[in-house]
């Protein structure tokens, strides 16, 4: 039998490389004619992403990592700049390595006669710098989109806007209509990128204008999520490229953390466990709840002590938290802890996926990053969206105002020069999203199954994986 490999590549990035994983193993869970390869770059911010990875790995045979050799950092101050022209400069310094190692794979298997070849390259959106390697190779190049329809929707439209403006974005622009979204979208939920003129904007353009060039793109979505009409309506110009919703994507164990004991995992269950159904709110900013400054966590204690909701709450701060860290090293109202102690548990950090799962939970107040929005879509939680940056004010937006999936919180908050969110702001929200009787968990708890459906044998992303599976091997024959 002959064998189809599949090569991806990622950016050094914990979540894409999870999505990446995952999506790998159902690939060669789906046909056994499928192997997959995954380049590896290597973070020197992050030493134990490759030990993680590994793990999540584990003893797969038919999933094999090769490390790329290490590289030198782009300079630290393009960072400063711009976080997407420094991930696009660091992808393109790759390049090289990424085309030798391509190159070996390639003539491995023809000088062994082997039945296996390379049937294509699978890049991140953010490695389409790497579309001149496949090209120059004769390979095949699909994306995959670990963001959601909605933002591949504002990408597809951006060489337009490019074409009819040629500058960046501006807070004061109209609102957009953009092909694959129902609502005129706010320039101020757009993505943080397309407002940069330090090359963040130029970085996302110039990563646009390849996604129409590659065989296909695949999407971490679903369509009972992010419909039919809206994949239809993107290909309606002739120049689109196949899209194959294949989502959720979602790692279920959820990712192990270095700074997690076990006991501290307990703890959190056990704790959980005592708690009526649906009555915790579960707030996690992710790591970027580290940057909220004293009096923002403070407005967010008074809100959660007012609203009388028990809560689980991963608190971070700016100052550097140690495991011997306890919440009164953080600035929270005076008598908070006590005033609130049986029905709260704060902590550093919690398994999210396994919280969510939990029957206790009942909602989520969240960055809105697409991860942890499809990992809540998935457990049936209602969130309550607090987007910070990157594409999580488009993902609020649409979670909002396109599909009824969330409470509005904020939808265009921003980190830089956003301003306390007040107490009374917070706990209306709170409130709205943890009413057990409303519409909104209904539609949730709707959205749960039709995930599930999804993924199940002959569910809409089950086939679609079987379609790009199918694709791949008749073009590479």
């Amino acid at each position: 039998m002959n064998k189809s490999e599949l090569v991806f590549v990622s950016p050094p990035a914990f979540s894409h490389m999870v999505a990446t994983i995952e999506l790998s193993k159902r690939l060669i869970n789906k046909d056994d004619r499928v192997l997959v390869t995954i380049l590896c770059m290597k973070a020197a911010s992050n030493p134990v992403l490759e030990s993680l990875i590994k793990s999540l790995v584990g003893s797969e045979t038919r999933i094999k990592l090769i490390d790329l050799p290490q590289i030198d950092p782009p300079p630290p101050e393009l960072m400063l700049k711009s976080k997407e022209r420094y991930i696009c400069a660091n992808i393109e310094n790759h390049i090289p390595h990424v085309r030798n190692t391509l190159k070996n794979l390639v003539s491995s298997h023809s000088n062994s006669h082997s039945n296996t070849r390379v049937s294509g390259l699978v890049l991140d959106f953010v490695c389409m710098s790497l579309l001149d390697v496949a090209n120059e190779l004769g390979l095949p190049c699909y994306m995959f989109l670990t963001c959601s329809l909605g933002f591949l929707s504002v990408m597809l439209h951006l060489p337009t806007h490019h074409d009819l403006i040629g500058a960046e974005f501006k807070d004061s622009d109209p609102d957009v209509t953009i092909t694959g979204l129902a609502n005129p979208v706010p320039a101020r939920v757009l993505p943080l990128a397309l407002f940069n003129k330090d090359g963040g904007y130029t970085a996302f353009l110039e990563l646009a204008r390849r996604f129409r060039k590659t065989k296909g793109i695949l999407v971490n979505s679903f369509v009972e999520l992010e419909s039919h009409d809206a994949v239809r309506s993107l290909r309606s110009d002739g120049k689109t490229p196949p899209i194959y919703m294949v989502g959720p994507i979602v790692d279920l164990k959820g990712p192990p953390h270095p700074s997690m004991d076990q006991a501290q995992d307990e703890n959190i269950m056990k704790w959980l466990d005592k708690q009526p159904d649906s009555s915790v709110l579960f707030i996690c900013f992710g790591s970027s709840g580290q940057d909220f400054g004293a009096s923002q966590l403070r407005e967010i204690a008074f809100a959660v002590e007012r609203s009388g909701y028990r809560f689980l709450w991963i608190l971070r701060s700016r100052q550097k938290l140690t495991k011997s860290s306890t919440p009164e090293d953080i600035t929270l109202p005076e008598g908070f802890l006590e005033r609130t102690k049986g029905r709260g548990m704060i902590c550093k950090w919690a398994p999210q996926v396994k919280v969510l799962a939990h029957k206790a939970v009942g909602g989520f107040v969240s960055h809105c990053g697409w991860n942890s929005i499809l990992e809540s879509l998935w457990c049936g939680v209602p969130i309550a969206t607090w987007p910070f940056y990157a594409e999580q004010q488009l993902n609020a937006f649409e979670m909002v105002r396109e599909l009824g999936l969330a409470v509005e919180l904020r939808l265009d908050y921003r980190m830089d020069g956003g301003g306390d969110v007040m107490a009374e702001e917070i706990e209306i929200a709170v409130r709205r999203l943890m009413d057990g009787e409303s519409e909104l968990r209904k539609k949730v708890k709707e959205r749960s199954k039709m995930a599930r459906n999804a993924l199940a044998e002959g569910g809409s992303s089950f086939n679609a994986l079987g379609q790009l599976i199918k694709d791949v091997i008749a073009r590479s024959e």
